[in-house]
């Protein structure tokens, strides 16, 4: 691809997942690689000005501090006429920061603003410093700084006068002639050639001689500047294009929650259809993301609970029937000693309007809950089993987690009771506000597994009413709705009890509509998953295809992003996490806050199983945290293949 082709497919470029920030990465590469302005034979070759302007020619001293030779990441065995490779450390000293103590650091602007790893790139560091220091660790507006930590960020430091704390390298240059821009431009592509190197760590660390030592490309001195102002003049466009594409995200998004809300609205199948072919017809303009067709999968499962995704059948619900099978069971449950004797709940009210020939009841009526497990019981004396259980991490929407299953003691005679058997719904009592009420029926397979007392445990005896009815109840807005509103909660935390879910509402229709409801959604299911596929193989298309013109204009291959290459195996971490300075109220850190109301340490796992969400995510932030400070790096990570997930239905 030449650059007249790239142009006349610059929309597509810009337009795909990644495109402006491809873009980006393709203006900063020719930049380093003397493509971005045209050379003038005119000017001072680059070799010719720094022998010239030597500090030793000029008086000075060079303080060196220069290592092993660090790998570059551009081709650089082709400079332009009038360049040459030069180690940074012959074009400015970096000035490593200041181990301060811990002890003197606030957040209540007391003292000197100090520069930690994670402050690089920011406006204005959040920590302050109120003990002794030396001048020679200030650090003042239009320095430029780089971090030791992460993702190895160079930044021109643009607030007012602050300290330099350790694992923050400051950049003391030679030649005021020298643009600082572009050195710290071509710079930091030399650092990112070091980032995971060393992937046996959380955190990549950079050293002083790596960065003493690498090579940074440089132009004659007038090609520097007009570069860094092409540089600016085309970033300055990338915002321009992110903008243009936010906006245009927002008027899909309106556009489409428009769409959804009339199919939510509609009030019979017919409605439904005449909503369904506006959105079809639509769909290329309504949905560009895979992500998008989560809203309208919802809206699907809502529709189907309030009964307008299929005809209504002729027929009401044996509800007689459903009450006196659960009333058999729980009275069978009583004379065993498997549960006591609850006490009678009534059903909550609910605004909600079904078909006329629904029968709605309190979940008491038509299931037996059973509380789980609780952990920590005196059992001496007692013959005692061991076996795994289930927590609220293991419960999905839908399906089940068993990567990272606990095991429990428990006696022997209370294992009728705890087990857990095929076809029985888990539902969650709690954690996150999005945790409360995920129900999953329970797939069989696993003796002797149990569950604990944050999971109840519901069975529905009566063959006239499906377990997998109840689940998309419980998994649909009407049951989210539900718990949320009776759950108690408090800061990111709720919980419901055992008597608000006994006292759900649920709705019930004829057996034989229950199962037409069900098989229509789940065709309807398979077609958003194929849409899905669709969508991001589009994208993934368009993502090869930025990438491939940035590999076409400047030779040189980046690396995919996770989200479009091909994923390697998960792994899970087996160590052991320590709270480090603890996190300001304000900062992102739901890890650290996690090991600080555990003792301040946990397991890798056990913290990742507290956090409740991916493994790839629960990484990223565990990296964050660990460059902020916020959890000490351990010594030593070993990394295991991370077991497959078992999902239900």
């Amino acid at each position: 691809m030449d650059a007249q082709q790239f142009l006349a497919e610059f929309g597509h470029f810009t337009n795909a997942p990644l495109g402006v920030p491809r873009l980006r990465e393709l203006v900063r590469r020719l930049a380093v690689q003397g493509k971005l302005v045209a050379q003038d034979s005119r000017e001072e070759p680059a070799p010719r000005f720094l022998e010239r302007s030597s500090p030793e020619s000029l008086g000075r001293t060079y303080r060196r501090t220069r290592g092993r030779a660090a790998p570059t990441s551009a081709s650089h065995h082709e400079l332009p006429p009038g360049w040459a490779l030069v180690p940074l450390d012959q074009l400015a000293y970096p000035q490593a920061g200041f181990a301060f103590k811990a002890d003197r650091f606030n957040q209540g602007g007391v003292g000197l603003p100090i520069i930690r790893v994670r402050d690089v790139g920011v406006s204005s560091p959040a920590t302050f410093y109120s003990g002794d220091y030396r001048d020679e660790f200030l650090v003042s507006r239009g320095d430029w700084l780089i971090a030791m930590d992460g993702d190895f960020r160079v930044a021109m430091w643009e607030s007012d006068t602050a300290l330099l704390n350790q694992r923050v390298t400051r950049l003391q240059f030679y030649f005021p002639e020298v643009s600082k821009k572009y050195v710290c431009l071509a710079l930091q592509f030399e650092l990112m050639a070091l980032q995971g190197v060393k992937n046996y760590t959380t955190v990549d660390h950079l050293s002083g001689g790596q960065i003493a030592s690498a090579r940074i490309p440089l132009p004659p001195v007038e090609e520097q500047h007009r570069i860094v102002a092409k540089f600016d003049e085309l970033m300055s466009m990338c915002d321009q294009l992110e903008q243009q594409q936010r906006d245009r995200r927002k008027l899909q998004s309106a556009l489409r929650q428009a769409v959804l809300q009339a199919l939510a609205g509609a009030q019979s199948p017919h409605e439904l259809q005449t909503s369904w072919q506006r959105l079809q017809a639509s769909f290329s303009c309504l949905f560009s993301e895979p992500a998008d067709v989560d809203d309208f999968v919802i809206e699907l499962k809502s529709l189907a609970v309030r009964g307008v995704l299929v005809e209504a059948g002729r027929t009401a619900p044996d509800l007689a029937r459903i009450a006196a099978d659960c009333s058999a069971l729980r009275s069978e449950y009583i004379a065993s000693g498997l549960m006591r004797r609850q006490k009678i709940v009534g059903m909550a009210e609910s605004e909600i309007a079904y078909p006329s020939r629904w029968a709605i009841a309190a979940f008491d009526e038509v299931a037996v809950v059973i509380g789980g497990v609780t952990k920590g019981r005196d059992l001496r004396g007692k013959q005692v089993v061991v076996c795994p259980y289930l927590a609220v991490a293991n419960v999905q929407r839908g399906y089940f987690k068993l990567d990272s299953l606990k095991s429990i003691e428990i006696a022997e005679d209370e294992l009728p009771k705890y087990q857990v058997f095929k076809g029985d719904l888990l539902i969650t009592e709690g954690g996150d506000w999005d945790k409360v009420g995920r129900t999953a029926i329970w797939p069989g397979g696993l003796e002797r597994c149990l569950h604990q007392n944050h999971v109840f445990k519901a069975r529905v005896p009566s063959a006239q009413l499906l377990a997998e009815w109840v689940q998309l109840v419980f998994n649909s807005d009407v049951g989210r709705d539900y718990f949320a509103g009776a759950s108690k909660q408090t800061t990111n935390l709720a919980s419901i009890n055992m008597t608000q879910l006994r006292s759900f509402p649920l709705p019930i229709p004829p057996l034989e509509e229950q199962r037409r409801i069900l098989d229509s959604l789940a065709a309807l299911n398979d077609l958003c998953e194929e849409w899905r596929r669709q969508l991001k193989h589009r994208r993934d298309l368009a993502s090869l295809f930025a990438a491939a013109a940035v590999f076409a204009l400047t030779g040189i291959n980046i690396e995919q992003d996770e989200d479009t290459a091909v994923k390697a195996p998960q792994v899970e971490l087996i160590a052991t996490l320590r709270l480090g300075s603890l996190p300001d109220v304000k900062d992102q850190a739901p890890l650290a806050t996690l090991l600080a109301r555990n003792q301040g340490e946990m397991s890798a796992r056990d913290l990742y199983q507290r956090f409740g969400r991916e493994i790839e995510t629960f990484y990223a932030q565990l990296k964050t945290e660990v460059t902020h400070g916020w959890i000490i790096e351990p010594t030593v990570a070993t990394v295991r293949a991370k077991p497959a997930e078992t999902a239900g239905t």
